[in-house]
């Protein structure tokens, strides 16, 4: 099911009980507010092998691949124009690159297929390279393109049986092959499971394994807090690579990881204050 309505009142919440990050959600608000219903219309959809998937995964290879990827290229572009018209509600800023990425969308200039491709095998380059030819900045083209990407990743990943990749050792994802981009400790035990970056599936790791490096000596596997909440900053010695991380025992399980990342905006600063990088 469609988590936007819960990252949506969350956010809200937020932003009421921490004046400080209103600003910073609005964009967020905004975006998710017109996306709620519509989840099912990025034009994006995939359609992995059905060949041996448990083979795959015990392989260590992820469900979906790029050639798994189908772009509806209209209903796409409908989608995306529609999450930059919300960016341009939200803020004051940029509004001129946005104009013109809207733009590009509607009279159908850019290579959907090819980016929402680059994005999913997280060749960043591709598109900065796109961005720069067509004159529209790279955090904002990503962003928009990642709006829609992400919205049918985390549609398929809802369908898919966890207890399909239970044995899964993996630090990427099973099912797309990103990176984590959280952390969440839950149960007696506080059993640790990584949260992904693109299509939000959750899946169980080492609690004493950094996974980006791969380092388990535990002497320079630390972390650190800020506050009462919830979530704390993982971090490496190793590589100075960081991940949040919630521990649910203590609250929010069941606030989606998305909208907790957002909501935690502040330990990324405090962690990149301290000069570590996070997990990518």
């Amino acid at each position: 099911m469609p988590k936007t309505a819960e990252k949506l009142a969350f956010l809200e919440q937020t932003a009421r009980e921490a004046p400080e990050y209103a600003e910073v959600l609005t964009v967020f608000q905004d975006i998710f507010s017109w996306m709620e219903g519509k989840e099912g219309e990025t034009g994006i959809a995939f359609e992995p092998s059905l060949e041996h998937p448990a083979e795959r995964l015990q392989g260590g290879f992820p469900l979906l691949t790029p050639e798994s990827l189908r772009v509806d290229e209209a209903k796409a572009a409908a989608f995306l124009v529609a999450v930059v018209e919300a960016m341009r509600n939200a803020g004051r800023e940029a509004d001129k690159e946005l104009l013109r990425l809207k733009s590009l969308l509607s009279d159908g200039v850019l290579d959907l297929p090819k980016l929402f491709a680059a994005c999913l095998k997280r060749e960043r380059r591709g598109v900065a390279e796109t961005a720069e030819a067509v004159g529209v900045p790279a955090p904002i083209l990503e962003f928009v393109l990642e709006s829609g990407l992400k919205t049918a990743l985390e549609g398929f990943a809802e369908g898919v049986d966890r207890e399909s990749f239970a044995g899964w050792k993996e630090a990427y994802c099973p099912v797309c092959g990103s990176r984590p981009g959280m952390a969440e400790l839950s149960g007696e035990e506080g059993k640790r499971f990584l949260s992904c970056s693109a299509c939000y599936c959750t899946w169980p790791y080492s609690r004493i394994k950094c996974p980006y490096c791969g380092n388990e000596e535990s002497d320079s596997l630390t972390y650190f807090e800020a506050g009462d909440g919830p979530t704390r900053v993982d971090v490496c010695l190793k590589c100075t690579r960081y991940i949040k991380t919630r521990d649910a025992r203590k609250g929010h399980a069941e606030v989606p990881m998305e909208a907790e990342d957002l909501t935690t905006i502040h330990l990324d600063l405090l962690a990149t204050r301290e000069g570590y990088e996070r997990g990518k």
